[in-house]
């Protein structure tokens, strides 16, 4: 596993790198190949490799993050410093990262990641890194915890974004009951969300936010 996790840290951290050395791999496993059965149809095989290089650059963090969700063990992280780069990805500013993490048999490791390389669970479009300072959970390979994923619905700051989005459909149905009080649909809508924020919600969110929100739906009009 310490050698898989090493294998996937380099294709993730260094994915250019990464092209290169896949394409030279594929270029020479087709050569012998082609001598070996003595044929030159095995070069097509070049192809795949070169195709492979180019979707590392975008998918070698996902594949990563799969591989430390399924067969890593938990510890803790925390961010230490982070600046900006002169890099850019969707017209957005790179930021690189030093972390301390605190390995589960009390170690303590120095990495580094940024904006790109960042492996992240559960995976989504938005790359959402903790503050500095903040304790976050992450997922890593014994042996070799540099490389590691962040555990974002286990850790304090990705519990508190997923209040705040799930506080949305709470909001909008609570301003659609405001602009219509008799309409049947909107009272349904608005009981049913403060329903299903309070079941997922009642053990980590603000504590003053569950009781507002118990309240309000105690006081809703049973029709």
């Amino acid at each position: 596993m310490v050698l898989l996790s090493t294998i996937s840290f380099f294709l993730t951290q260094h994915p250019f790198w990464s092209w290169l050395l896949i394409l030279i791999f594929g270029v020479l496993l087709s050569h012998l190949l082609a001598r070996w059965r003595r044929s030159g149809r095995w070069y097509f095989l070049i192809l795949p490799f070169f195709i492979y290089g180019q979707l590392n650059i975008f998918v070698a963090h996902v594949f990563n993050t799969l591989f430390l969700n399924a067969f890593g063990v938990l510890g803790t992280g925390v961010v230490t410093h982070s600046e900006v780069t002169s890099s850019t990805l969707n017209d957005q500013n790179v930021w690189a990262y030093s972390a301390a993490l605190k390995t589960a048999d009390g170690k303590d490791v120095v990495a580094e990641f940024d904006t790109m390389s960042a492996s992240i669970y559960p995976i989504t479009n938005a790359i959402q890194i903790p503050r500095e300072g903040e304790r976050f959970i992450i997922k890593y390979i014994p042996g070799f915890p540099q490389n590691f994923a962040i555990m974002r619905t286990l850790s304090p700051y990705g519990i508190r974004q997923m209040v705040d989005e799930d506080r949305g459909p709470v909001e909008k149905a609570a301003n659609q009951l405001a602009a219509s009080p008799a309409n049947p649909d909107f009272l349904a809508e608005y009981r049913g969300a403060l329903k299903k924020f309070l079941d997922r919600h009642r053990t980590d969110a603000d504590p003053a936010l569950i009781e507002r929100y118990q309240r309000t739906l105690d006081a809703l009009p049973r029709r």
